[in-house]
């Protein structure tokens, strides 16, 4: 359901880093309670669009609103849960239990030496309760799947009680046989907590029968509003650089 205020509103957002043009006069704007994926070829500008979401790249030129707040002045972080990409690869010697992990997403709230209190007990297991890693809460962060690792820290993510969770290619490091179930609880997070979830994937045949909407970046954005009908959207095809059949292909490959 769209609001009249969209959580991020991006005008003409273009980036240019060293003579290259990565993204080109970018504008789409993400509501509340949103389930939108982000694709595009390899290089195609989609981490950098993220990153700029997040403030974290100052864009060429353009503006990207959060809660229709310039990016200065936006000051409710909190309200925002990133995972990147390669979040879950760790050193099988890591010294932290997945428990540990999840609890550095309070310190997002009250900083490193914040007391651990109640309300943040209560955040923390309802997050590992959320990605179905409870039984895992002592397990040494390194000694897990990659599946497993990759729970543990969107986990973290939604320790700090967010209204937002951006992923970049969550399932880098994933068995396909666990990305079904994957989507799965990301799905639930959208629909019975009505957590707005944007996430940039490689796995169009998985995920093309639940998302809303669908943004292929590839230094321009093509917005597809019926992802279920994938190949209808022409442009989208031609920006992925991918042939329409390959496309079907994969569609049905999984």
């Amino acid at each position: 359901m769209k609001f009249n205020l969209p959580i991020f509103d991006i005008k003409n957002l273009s980036f240019i880093v060293k003579g290259q043009r990565i993204l080109s006069n970018i504008s789409l704007e993400i509501f509340r309670s949103e389930y939108i994926a982000i694709i595009g070829p390899n290089g195609g500008g989609k981490t950098t669009l993220v990153r700029m979401l997040l403030g974290l790249e100052k864009p060429t030129s353009g503006e990207v609103k959060i809660y229709g707040k310039k990016l200065s002045d936006f000051k409710e972080w909190h309200k925002i849960g990133y995972v990147p990409q390669r979040a879950s690869h760790v050193d099988s010697s890591f010294p932290a239990t997945v428990l540990d992990i999840v609890k550095m997403g309070r310190t997002s709230q009250g900083g490193i030496f914040s007391s651990f209190n109640e309300t943040d007990k209560k955040l923390v297991y309802d997050a590992m309760a959320k990605m179905d890693i409870l039984d895992l809460q002592d397990k040494m962060i390194g000694t897990l799947s990659g599946g497993q690792r990759q729970r543990a820290m969107i986990a973290r993510a939604l320790a700090s009680n967010p209204e937002i969770l951006i992923l970049d290619e969550p399932n880098t490091g994933v068995d396909v046989a666990s990305q079904k179930n994957f989507y799965a609880l990301l799905r639930k997070l959208n629909q019975e907590d009505k957590i707005t979830i944007v996430f940039i994937t490689h796995d169009i045949g998985v995920i093309a029968d639940d998302i809303a909407r669908l943004f292929t970046i590839n230094e321009k954005a093509v917005i597809c509003n019926d992802p279920k009908h994938l190949l209808s959207c022409q442009e989208m095809s031609e920006l992925y650089g991918i042939d329409a059949h390959l496309l079907h292909n994969h569609k049905h490959e999984h």
